[in-house]
């Protein structure tokens, strides 16, 4: 298979922080398949390192306040292009990141706390019918 990956989960430095979150789980499948890192967050125009981002309500908002929504959906867009270009078969996305989330996100009030939602990119996949998994779910892969 095809899998399109958050890039910071491959060992990409391209977290906000300007680190990267390997994962063994995830990097484990690169022996059985073809995987493709993708930074939405880069893909949208915004640079690495950058402040922390977190969703409130329908928008993302940087902890200086910045809105940065429409980065955020042009990432997600970018993103889309990219998997369907590259004919993926499911994307692999970094668990409660405000682009890349999927069930549980931030809550908008930088405090750590955790609330149900999906990040912007995971939102656009799902509704695209695409089949999107964290690194806490890569076993099912």
């Amino acid at each position: 298979m095809k899998i399109l990956v958050s890039a910071c989960l491959l060992g990409c430095c391209c977290r906000y922080d300007g680190k990267s979150k390997a994962d063994e789980r995830v990097l484990a499948l690169g022996k059985r398949h073809t995987l493709i890192p993708v930074c939405p967050e880069q893909l949208g125009g915004l640079c690495t390192p950058r402040l922390p981002a977190e969703i409130q309500g329908d928008r993302v908002i940087r902890k200086d306040g910045a809105d940065v929504t429409a980065e955020y959906n042009k990432g997600a867009r970018e993103a889309l292009r990219l998997y369907s270009l590259l004919s993926c078969d499911c994307a692999i996305l970094k668990a409660r990141s405000p682009s890349c989330g999927k069930g549980r996100v931030y809550d908008g009030t930088f405090t750590g706390t955790l609330t149900a939602g999906h990040g912007i990119t995971a939102a656009l996949f799902q509704e695209k019918g695409i089949r999107v998994f964290t690194e806490d779910e890569a076993e099912q892969i």
